[in-house]
């Protein structure tokens, strides 16, 4: 059987597992009546500012739980979001988008999107397959080339008193690392932002809708997969494609699952944080004006935005009936990480609600904890600092257009998706 041939029935095989395999569960939009029993990350309430309820939460209940989903809880204290994302032995990482659709548990311990949808021991060895393209000198070859893309960006800004942070900035300088990395084709862009929004967001839509937009992601990827087995290059497509775990290839499933974690992933999570750091400076003179005055600060200053906008949400299924610090968790419940809030517990952080850009202590969950601690971190860094450094090299002196027109992903990762800046 050629290789084109294995993808291609391995990608069928991966389709009817998620129309037939798992189990579905009520679909529920209805908004939410009581954040402590009846919560919904995709409720516009929470999209808009999740920090108020999440603070309360803290206080009068925090291991919230719904209905919805299926079953779910939301812990919202440091410490418990860290005891889960540490705890492998009681919860899996099979699947980590909350939807209404379990995964079969056979999934585990590979999962769908290796190495975040994946469980010890297969975990460790799929990690390390990745870590060669992400470490700080591989990362450090991507920063001319990103710091140019950049400026290209706000040159086409030219002549425009408003323009769009989000959609004209912040999405294309992580969609144009990315396809490089892979070697897919910059001009599928636009591609790349439907993928995301269509696999993070709109989580409600029913099944069908949503397998439908699995198939087109799906064979977008299996396209670009064939042309790399025909046409082998230097990036991190081909890399999958030869690398060997345990002694044999990497199975299909695996190559497009990795490869589809690092599109969707790469792209959203460092969109979302440039986004909501411009978002931020645009509305606190102060702290523009003093990074303008002090450059060097930026670092710092990353670190904290990364803390106060971690955008990133993850999830695990509870393995097996259990009590669980207080309540009774049943076996494939979803259990929410909110990093995002864990960062603004202020057990864990000196005040912990404020941004305050010259924080010194710092030790921020915004890539995650445990095992599946982001691969891609020093890449999101760079990312950030180069889109900020030439942003306030360009544009200095900026502010919010309409505070009320900028809206945010409705998901697991929070980030603007409209963000009108007028250029003073």
């Amino acid at each position: 059987m050629s290789a084109d041939d294995r993808f291609g029935d391995d990608l069928e095989r991966a389709r009817r597992e998620r129309l037939l395999g798992g189990y579905q569960s009520e679909i529920v939009t209805d908004p939410v009546s009581d954040w402590a029993t009846d919560f919904s990350h995709v409720d516009p309430e929470w999209a808009a500012d999740p920090y108020p309820i999440q603070d309360d939460l803290r206080q009068r209940c925090p291991i919230a739980h719904t209905d919805r989903f299926g079953g779910a809880w939301l812990p919202t204290r440091y410490e418990d979001v860290s005891a889960i994302a540490y705890d492998t032995e009681h919860f899996s990482s099979r699947a980590i988008i909350v939807s209404h659709l379990r995964p079969p548990k056979e999934m585990a311990p590979v999962g769908g999107a290796p190495p975040i949808s994946s469980d010890p021991p297969f975990h460790h060895d799929a990690r390390k397959l990745l870590l060669p393209a992400f470490t700080k000198a591989a990362v450090a070859k991507q920063e001319a080339g990103t710091r140019a893309f950049c400026h290209s960006l706000i040159d086409a800004m030219e002549g425009k008193e408003v323009v769009d942070a989000a959609r004209e900035y912040a999405k294309h300088i992580p969609m144009r690392v990315i396809a490089d990395m892979l070697g897919f084709p910059q001009e599928d862009s636009e591609k790349f932002s439907a993928f995301v929004e269509n696999t993070l967001e709109n989580i409600n839509a029913s099944h069908e809708e949503r397998l439908e937009r699995f198939n087109k992601l799906s064979d977008y990827l299996l396209t670009q997969i064939r042309d790399h087995i025909d046409n082998p290059r230097d990036d991190l497509t081909t890399q999958l494609l030869d690398a060997e775990l345990h002694g044999e290839k990497l199975q299909p499933t695996h190559v497009l699952g990795t490869i589809n974690l690092l599109l969707i992933a790469g792209i959203d999570t460092t969109w979302s944080a440039i986004g909501a750091s411009l978002w931020h400076l645009a509305r606190t003179p102060a702290d523009r004006e003093r990074l303008i005055a002090e450059p060097a600060l930026l670092p710092t200053a990353m670190e904290e935005f990364l803390r106060a906008y971690a955008p990133v949400t993850m999830a695990r299924l509870v393995k097996e009936d259990m009590h669980w610090n207080g309540v009774d968790m049943k076996a494939d419940d979803w259990v929410l990480l909110p990093f995002p809030a864990a960062n603004r517990d202020p057990a864990q952080f000196d005040r912990a609600g404020e941004v305050i850009i010259d924080r010194e202590i710092n030790r921020h969950a915004a890539f995650g904890l445990g095992i599946h601690r982001c691969v891609g971190s020093h890449l999101a860094r760079m990312e950030l600092r180069i889109a900020l450094e030439v942003w306030l090299e360009r544009i200095p002196h900026f502010t919010l257009d309409d505070p009320t027109a900028v809206t945010w992903a409705a998901s697991q990762v929070r980030g603007p998706r409209a963000l009108p800046i007028r250029i003073c």
